[in-house]
């Protein structure tokens, strides 16, 4: 019995489903049964009838749909999938920012563990961070960890966000002329970046869009080329569904390597033994569950 069919066949007896992010391996998308951004997916977790959740992505998104998923199995094929921008604050150091600024509002990117979560007001996502930070009612609140989505966010709200010094080192590595040398290379093409590059990346694009914005945007334009800023995994969808449309990396070395390491193979052992499962301690889950529905609430 050849890996796909020994998955399938897991899956059945353990009730169980794959999600997969977009910016997986084309073998694990094609695998999952659902793929999306880590948010989307989270809450389709939580909606399943399944007892058992493999998910596909890195660990931050593997504890969010624990977070929303309560009494659920939660899986991580691969324990070393981590986040780096996520890892770049913890929630001692978050504890600590907080005090040197009482009394102001913390969002936190979806992008974070979850007792940063915890240690936060409300959640948000690159789609609706601007709405986010618009719904507070305050001229100037903390943002953790991107600091690159936080610029964006001030220079679409007018309102002073105070950025922790972190960042996604896929999306922070665009520069200006990655997005010049594509438009030379594609003239006829429109370019699409995510919010978390830097703002002059984001100043020389058409449109503004998180990944699953740009999986909706890819099925409804005219464009026939169209050049994409963000992690490249994402092409494998955008042209899988929308043949028609042509599709083109910013910049061919844009690959998270965390994002690389989940295979079949590792999707079937984490079927086979129950590993990694991903837990979050009760109270901390609490609390990142509030600050997430204090999200979901407004947007």
């Amino acid at each position: 019995m050849d890996v796909r069919a020994r998955i399938g066949e897991l899956k059945r007896r353990k009730n169980a489903v794959i999600l997969a992010h977009n910016y997986q391996l084309p073998e694990v998308q094609d695998a999952a049964d659902f793929v999306g951004d880590s948010l989307e997916l989270s809450r389709k977790a939580a909606g399943l009838d399944a007892s058992t959740i493999v998910f596909c992505g890195v660990h931050f998104m593997a504890e969010t749909a624990a977070v929303l998923a309560p009494g659920k199995t939660v899986l991580l094929p691969e324990v070393e999938a981590g986040c780096p921008m996520s890892d770049m604050i913890n929630g001692r150091e978050l504890r600590a920012w907080k005090a040197r600024y009482p009394g102001l509002k913390v969002v936190c990117y979806v992008n974070t563990s979850a007792e940063v979560k915890a240690e936060s007001d409300i959640c948000c996502t690159s789609s609706n961070a601007v709405a986010v930070v618009n719904s507070l009612g305050v001229d100037r609140c903390l943002f953790v960890p991107d600091k690159n989505l936080a610029a964006y966010v001030a220079r679409e709200t007018g309102k002073t966000v105070i950025a922790w010094d972190g960042y996604c080192y896929v999306h922070h590595r665009f520069t200006p002329r990655d997005i010049e040398a594509a438009r030379a290379s594609h003239p006829q093409a429109e370019v699409w970046v995510h919010p978390e590059c830097p703002l002059d990346v984001i100043e020389l694009a058409d449109k503004v869009l998180s990944t699953g914005q740009m999986v909706l945007e890819a099925r409804t334009t005219s464009r026939r080329e169209v050049v994409i800023g963000t992690e490249k995994g994402i092409i494998y969808r955008l042209s899988k569904e929308n043949p028609a449309v042509a599709f083109f990396p910013a910049r061919e070395s844009a690959l998270c390597a965390h994002m690389k390491m989940t295979t079949l193979g590792k999707i079937l052992r984490a079927l086979e033994t129950d590993t990694f499962r991903v837990e979050v301690p009760g109270e901390m889950a609490d609390r990142a569950r509030g600050a997430i529905r204090a999200m979901l609430e407004i947007a």
